[in-house]
């Protein structure tokens, strides 16, 4: 009994091709989720005005700077030594392996003045 060499690499054709097929079809609804977002569809609280300096840092900064603000890649940020204007010059310039812009100028107030708290 010889079997056919070509049935496997169709088996595996076949199997792509469904998967590429379902994978556009889920791309197609998320990229109408993200049109109503662009839209205004949902705002989140930085959209709304408010800038949450903790929110922002668990979305931005904790990969770099831990969970308990205990440093990693980055300086550890409880007990800093910096005055709040050389943090917020940090957080708008860069510094070292901080790259710059990492939060928006009008925010940068805040979030010094929070960082500057860290105990």
């Amino acid at each position: 009994m010889n079997r056919n060499p070509v049935i496997p690499f169709l088996l595996i054709m076949v199997f792509g091709l469904g998967l590429i097929f379902f994978l556009s079809l889920e791309g197609l609804g998320n990229s109408e989720e993200m049109a109503k977002e662009k839209e205004g569809g949902e705002k989140t609280e930085e959209a709304a005005g408010e800038f949450d300096p903790e929110g922002h840092y668990k979305e931005s900064c904790i990969g770099c700077h831990g969970g308990n603000y205990e440093g990693g890649a980055g300086p550890a940020l409880k007990g800093t030594k910096l005055s709040k204007d050389e943090i917020k010059d940090v957080l708008v310039n860069g510094k070292g392996s901080m790259p710059a812009g990492m939060v928006p100028a009008e925010n940068a107030d805040a979030m010094a003045e929070w960082v500057s708290k860290l105990k």
